[in-house]
């Protein structure tokens, strides 16, 4: 029986399992997938032990991410595009990995708003933390060549601009309340929203109808963001999307199913973020 799971510190709220084992009960797969608390000065040697331990690899979430990238013997574009991964697996004794948060933002964002490159502008992201460079490396791959990036912190920022090149723009914070008017997609990857709490002061008075909002956040799934976007008329797309598709490369690579992401895991995962 192959084995799989998550780490992280803490790893309590992980919805992995619930997700991985949906799937392996609905393509009747003989697998296992759990989550480990790991610590992060037990991370490199967790990872490296995974073999011995039983495990085929895991998933990896905060704050473990950067120590896998570095960690690995093998690491996919994808992981050194952002310098972080999320998912390992063994193969011919090596440690290999890949950032599969990638891929799932982009999958999602095809299928929930599958014209959204047809708007004029440049693509906008708020934020500059790992998830914004796995974003910023998918919107690049998709052919944008205009991206503009607001953070808090400006030097983060400015850093990911350097590291992507030419297409991405640092502007400041405060700039941010004006990108509605003139982009054709804006991505908020900070936590602002997440539990109903802040507010990223955006107005969509001045959008275009073509601009696209979404949010990686998915507590609350519609975050205060993407409820002014909707009552502007804008197409909406929520963070739970990119959370269940992320998970799909690696399901493939320990149990050997290419899973899909239906209406019915997608309606599991929402009751159990609402809770009883």
């Amino acid at each position: 029986m192959k084995r799989a799971c998550v780490i992280g510190w803490p790893i309590e709220h992980s919805r992995s399992p619930l997700i991985h084992g949906y799937w392996l009960n609905k393509y009747g797969v003989s697998g296992e997938y759990t989550k480990v608390a790991v610590h992060p000065d037990e991370a490199a040697a967790f990872l490296s032990g995974l073999a011995d331990n039983g495990f085929a690899g895991c998933n990896v979430t905060v704050p473990l991410k950067e120590i896998a990238y570095k960690a690995a013997d093998r690491r996919l574009p994808s992981a050194d595009a952002v310098g972080a991964a999320n998912t390992v697996w063994l193969e011919n004794g090596q440690v290999c990995v890949e950032n599969t948060d990638t891929y799932g933002f982009m999958t999602h964002l095809a299928q929930s708003a599958p014209d959204w490159q047809k708007g004029s502008g440049p693509a906008v992201i708020l934020g500059a933390g790992g998830a914004a460079r796995a974003i910023v490396h998918g919107l690049q791959e998709a052919g944008v060549d205009h991206i503009v990036v607001f953070n808090r912190t400006a030097e983060r920022a400015k850093a990911l601009a350097r590291d992507f090149g030419s297409s991405v723009e640092a502007r400041e914070w405060d700039a941010r309340v004006d990108a509605p008017a003139w982009a054709r997609l804006i991505v908020n990857t900070t936590t602002i929203g997440m539990k109903g709490e802040g507010d990223l002061g955006l107005d969509f008075k001045s959008a275009a109808k073509s601009c696209v909002v979404a949010d990686i956040v998915y507590v609350p799934l519609e975050t205060g963001l993407l409820k002014t976007a909707r009552e502007h008329g804008l197409t909406a797309v929520d963070g739970l999307g990119m959370l269940l598709h992320q998970a799909v490369p690696g399901f493939e690579r320990w149990f050997g199913v290419r899973p899909e992401v239906t209406d019915d895991l997608r309606a599991r995962i929402i009751a159990d973020l609402v809770g009883p």
